[in-house]
Formats: structure tokens, C-alpha cells, sequence
């Protein structure tokens, strides 16, 4: 039988840190939404970078949202992180930039992304928004042998 224990704070930040990538869940409506998400934590809180669409809507209507981090080595070796918090959009020039210099040091492989998404299909700007997650709750659970 797979035996699942709680994690210690000091392991939910060490996985938040050393991992880049979850799944963003947001509600609205009582329609959930959740969808893969780069992210960076500066040991604090989290953030991340998107266009404009879907996920924002949903966050501008309710600020509440959940971030899963996990690790999967098997199906029976495995950890797996939940932030649950408010997403608030960065606006400040100084705060802007901030966070992308953090979310682009923690995903280098992002830059060429986060460059082409200023633009569309058609060559029009796109609207990027940054948005910090502050905790209110950071809870984990991983399998033990």
C-alpha cells in the first residue's frame, strides 16, 4: 500500500524553489479553470507572466487562485505542493520588472516565448500581464517508503 505523508515547510519551499512549472487553478462562476503555468518563487511569493485572455478574466473576477507543484520520479515516488492565494497584477514599473527578471532567470528557455508573445498571428501587440501570488496557505504531501 502507497503510504503519503505531509511535508515539512522546509521541503514545500525547497520543491516551490527548485521547481519552475504547475498548474494554475481559478474559478469563476463555479466554473473552474486550470491551466500549466511557468512560474518563479523568490521564497516569498510566486509569480508569473501570461497574455491576456481566459485566466485573466477569470482572476479579475475572483482574485483567489491555487498553483500544484509536484515531482514525480514513479507513481509511487512522488511530492506534490498547493498554493492557495490571492493573484494580484504587478503594474509598477519597478515591480514589473522585478518579477520578469525572476520568472526569466528561473525559465531561460521562456526569453524567446515571452519575446514573441508581444506580438500576435497578425503582428499586433499583445497584452502580457504579470501577476504575483501571495500564500495564504502552502501545503504538500509525498509518498514515503
Amino acid at each position: 500500500m502507497l503510504k503519503v505523508e505531509d511535508m515539512s515547510p522546509a521541503e514545500m519551499h525547497a520543491l516551490l524553489q527548485r521547481q519552475s512549472f504547475g498548474h494554475l487553478g481559478c474559478a469563476r462562476d463555479n466554473r473552474p479553470y486550470v491551466v500549466p503555468m511557468h512560474y518563479a518563487y523568490d521564497g516569498k511569493d510566486l509569480y508569473f507572466f501570461t497574455t491576456e485572455g481566459m485566466k485573466t478574466q477569470f482572476i479579475q473576477t475572483n482574485s483567489h487562485v491555487c498553483l500544484q507543484v509536484e515531482e514525480i520520479n514513479d507513481a509511487t515516488h512522488w511530492k506534490s505542493v498547493m498554493v492557495i492565494g490571492r493573484a494580484n497584477e504587478l503594474t509598477a514599473a519597478e515591480e514589473t520588472q522585478r518579477a520578469m527578471k525572476l520568472i526569466t532567470e528561473r525559465n531561460p528557455t521562456l526569453t524567446p516565448a515571452i519575446s514573441a508573445t508581444q506580438l500576435d498571428s497578425l503582428g499586433r501587440a499583445v497584452d502580457i500581464a504579470l501577476y504575483r501570488i501571495t500564500p495564504e496557505v502552502i501545503d504538500g504531501r509525498q509518498t514515503v517508503d
